[in-house]
């Protein structure tokens, strides 16, 4: 009879000691592949952040060559004025093509100006994009962060059979599910103090 009542114990301590190890063991496999997911999914985001980066650098750039042309135009249709000015004695052909020279350059000085604002407008797009995946990179950012320490602590809670480190992983996986659903669907859950701790 003893041994009945010395096995009964053991049994149900193995079974609770299985029973904790497999809480722990799904866990793990649930962050671990959340965490695959966002990854994918944050990895693609990077790219298209290099693109519209990229994009803004050569409109800001393109913009940057208007702007040249744009006081280049000035400078020209200003130095036709001037020699219409201290040229009171140029026939009247040559008037005519100075002061179509003049026109010519403020005109395209107008058209480079307008280029300028769209060009403008474009970089500016481009930069928001970048801004806007910019926030759910930092969701990813972060979601990786709360799921590799909880795996970490699941590793722990499996060797010492510490239910708050259990308790603490399941909190941190949470955190994390939030931060890479809100990634994936476009919310604007973004702590700011975390990513400047990431930074």
């Amino acid at each position: 009879m003893s041994e009945i009542t010395d096995s009964v114990p053991e049994a149900v301590g193995e079974s609770s000691e299985s029973s904790f190890n497999s809480i722990i063991a799904t866990l793990v496999a649930l962050t671990a592949t959340f965490m695959a997911i966002c990854n994918i999914k944050d990895g693609n985001i990077v790219q298209n952040m290099a693109q519209a980066q990229t994009k803004s650098v050569d409109a800001w750039t393109y913009y940057q060559a208007k702007s040249t042309k744009q006081l280049l135009s000035e400078n020209m249709a200003e130095q036709a004025k001037t020699q219409l000015a201290v040229n009171s004695g140029l026939n009247p052909e040559s008037r005519a093509t100075l002061a179509g020279k003049v026109t010519q350059y403020e005109a395209a000085a107008r058209r480079y100006e307008k280029e300028k604002e769209e060009i403008k407008k474009e970089a500016e797009g481009y930069q928001q994009k970048y801004d806007d995946l910019n926030v759910h990179d930092d969701q990813f950012d972060m979601a990786e962060a709360c799921f590799t320490v909880a795996i970490a602590l699941s590793g722990i809670t499996a060797l010492l059979k510490k239910k708050w480190l259990l308790l603490f992983a399941f909190a941190l996986s949470a955190v994390g599910t939030v931060l890479g659903l809100a990634g994936f669907l476009g919310w604007s859950l973004h702590p700011d103090w975390l990513a400047r701790l990431l930074g």
